[in-house]
């Protein structure tokens, strides 16, 4: 779908993005609540999977490692809005897939609705920049209440809020500059809208994760710069008691944080026989029914755990990457479709 940018309204826009993902065709078990949606990172797709039987309900990514119409390169990120799935079509990065030796971009966050369609995006497929309708990096997005989108666009350094029509509204960080002074990130990861307006963000080059108001002042932080709380945060949600779920990336575990920065939870991902001693899990989601779901990249699956720590689900073949039945390759993001706590509501 091509949008005439000049000739549309705002009102217009979310009016089209809204029939379109009403007009999708509702299979009997698409968008069912309860299903696993997962981005399938170098198998270049994102899925639907039934969590009683571990089969593919719908997928979007035809596997190549180019940028177009019907494919993602490595997504690290989906979630539902409606029944159009919000992807970040991240990128390979030079030698994680055999086709893409210098690393294969995608640099795109799409809507695409069951049919398979492209019927929005921020981005320009397989183009790198900072400019108008360009990404370095995308690794994640988040739909806003407001229909806008906020992006975390790693590569260039910042957190962007956009519209429909294409405009940055709001931005932490300086484009193109790393760093931890003052609106400064380094490699940010993921950005959450919290129910007072502040942003939470995984700053994951700066090891630390941040809550930061719209005028970019941190009011609440854990983890620092030279400190050894964390190390390489990949994501971070707020929970509604208050407490913060961190995905502690390079030390393999998931952490539960009070506000005083007390540890209320935690989880290795990498003590299952036949994990990888470099798990490096990328997302860690709490459920409603209290567990927690978890990409555990390296160790080519996804986990639902309980409060225990006992694996009551899992998709994915421990350390055996494929695309296969039940096989994955280095999944990065999953989420239960209706189940949304710790993340803003679509």
């Amino acid at each position: 779908m091509k949008f005439r940018m000049k000739m549309i309204s705002f009102a217009a826009l979310v009016a089209v993005v809204v029939s379109c993902s009403l007009a999708a065709s509702a299979g009997e078990y698409y968008n069912r609540k309860g299903n696993i949606l997962i981005a399938d990172q170098f198998n270049n797709r994102v899925l639907e999977v039934d969590p009683e039987t571990n089969e593919i309900i719908w997928s979007f990514g035809d596997g190549s490692s180019t940028a177009g119409p019907t494919s993602v390169v490595a997504p690290n990120d989906i979630q539902r809005v409606g029944k159009l799935s919000l992807v970040a079509g991240t990128g390979a990065p030079a030698g994680s897939e055999l086709t893409c030796p210098n690393g294969c971009p995608d640099n795109r966050v799409m809507l695409i609705n069951e049919s398979g369609e492209i019927v929005w995006q921020y981005g320009q497929a397989g183009v790198t920049g900072s400019g108008f309708n360009e990404l370095n990096t995308p690794v994640q997005n988040t739909y806003l209440p407001n229909g806008n989108i906020l992006i975390t666009d790693q590569g260039n350094a910042r957190v962007i809020e956009v519209t429909p029509l294409l405009q940055i509204v709001w931005q932490q960080g300086m484009t193109g500059v790393a760093g931890a002074q003052f609106n400064q990130l380094n490699s940010p990861n993921s950005a959450e809208l919290l129910a007072n307006g502040d942003i939470l963000i995984a700053d994951e080059g700066n090891n630390r994760v941040i809550e930061v108001d719209s005028h970019h002042h941190i009011v609440w932080h854990y983890g620092s710069v030279n400190g050894t709380q964390l190390s390489g945060p990949a994501f971070a949600s707020r929970l509604a008691d208050g407490n913060t779920l961190i995905t502690d990336g390079n030390n393999n575990r998931i952490l539960e944080v009070t506000s005083s920065g007390e540890i209320a939870w935690e989880y290795l991902t990498n003590t299952q026989p036949g994990s990888v001693a470099a798990a490096l899990p990328s997302r860690a989601v709490r459920l409603k029914n209290g567990h927690t779901l978890i990409s555990n990249q390296f160790d080519d699956q996804v986990i639902e755990v309980d409060p225990k720590g006992n694996i009551v689900f899992s998709q994915g073949q421990i350390a055996a990457a494929g695309n296969g039945f039940d096989e994955l390759n280095a999944p990065y993001d999953a989420k239960v479709v209706g189940d949304y706590t710790g993340l803003t509501a679509p």
